[in-house]
């Protein structure tokens, strides 16, 4: 396996970083290497997911809430009333 070293790398930048490995449970350094195969990921494997399934993935592995689907529910349009004009 390569390595890669890092230099000057902003303060803020770093302690970003470090709270990213802390929610994800993992090194920083393993979370720096998970963000550097995502950002050189293929384009077509983006391409093979719908929206929210890109989206889900987005959060998975954070320690969040299940969300209901919503399938079903009837959205109302908005009415305006000529009066408030």
């Amino acid at each position: 396996m390569a390595q890669l070293i890092v230099r000057n790398i902003e303060d803020h930048v770093k302690d970003r970083l470090a709270q990213r490995a802390r929610i994800h449970g993992r090194s920083m350094e393993e979370e720096v290497r998970d963000i550097l195969r995502n950002a050189v990921r293929e384009p077509q494997d983006v391409k093979k997911q719908g929206f929210g399934s890109r989206f889900a993935a987005y959060f998975d592995g954070l320690d969040m809430p299940e969300i209901e689907e919503m399938k079903g529910y009837t959205i109302e349009p908005l009415k305006f009333d000529d009066e408030d004009a």
